[in-house]
């Protein structure tokens, strides 16, 4: 029976994509508005791609984005994003992560899901280069909503209808390398785990308060000891079972 949700974020925390992203929003801004290199001055860690391409229309543009525009140069990034992943020289899957998927499927009282920034369409084509998408059974996704929190929430939902059963807040862990993805998981009264494998040190991380924190995802038992004989997660508190 399923017991837990695990929700990972994609970039930085399960892959690095050698800047493909960057490419294909340089790519798509260029298509529409002519202006090169438009993500030099944009920091996308953490953000969704709508808000995304909504800072770099105020940045680049000075306005607000018009009716349909986010959505259309979104729709131009993903159709570019595949060649930018299939060319990306420094495309890496991060330390631990194929180790760690193998162990989470094999409990049954786990289900692993994205709760990602990126839209559906986009996470699928960064993980094109791998086997992990076998791994990932739901999923929150910036096509949901342009606010984290509300990307998490969406993919508890989907987790939840998964399981045939709704899941404690308590039992729900958002796993991601940016204050951004701890923010949101602290939003919607699920645990939090931040692993230091993108911009942010443990340090910063720390500031946000965590419940877990890693430097990666490297020590596979360490962390799956850590998150299953934690006493929140196998307390009481839907029904009486154990988790």
């Amino acid at each position: 029976m399923v017991k837990m949700l695990l929700l990972f974020d994609l970039d930085c925390t399960v892959i690095y994509t050698g800047g493909a992203g960057l490419r294909a929003l340089d790519h798509a801004f260029m298509t529409h508005y002519q202006i090169p290199e438009a993500m030099k001055n944009i920091t996308p860690d953490g953000k969704t791609d709508p808000a995304i391409v909504r800072e770099m229309i105020r940045v680049h543009l000075g306005r607000d984005p018009r009716t349909g525009e986010i959505e259309a140069v979104c729709q131009s990034y993903v159709h570019r994003l595949p060649e930018e992943v299939a060319r990306a020289e420094g495309y890496r899957i991060m330390p631990g992560i194929p180790e760690l998927m193998e162990e989470l499927s094999k409990r049954a009282d786990v289900l692993v899901g994205m709760g990602t920034g990126n839209l559906e369409t986009g996470a699928r084509a960064k993980l094109a280069r791998t086997r992990l998408m076998t791994y990932f059974k739901f999923g929150g996704y910036a096509s949901d909503s342009e606010e984290r929190a509300e990307v998490l929430r969406a993919g508890v939902r989907r987790g939840e209808a998964l399981a045939g059963r709704p899941v404690p807040a308590h039992r729900v862990l958002i796993i991601g390398d940016h204050p951004r993805d701890i923010d949101a998981g602290k939003a919607i009264g699920a645990r939090t785990l931040a692993v230091a494998t993108g911009r942010m040190t443990m340090q910063e991380l720390a500031r946000h308060r965590p419940d877990f924190s890693f430097p990666d995802l490297s020590d596979t038992r360490t962390i799956l000891e850590a998150l299953f004989s934690d006493a929140p997660w196998s307390s009481t508190g839907d029904g009486g079972e154990s988790a």
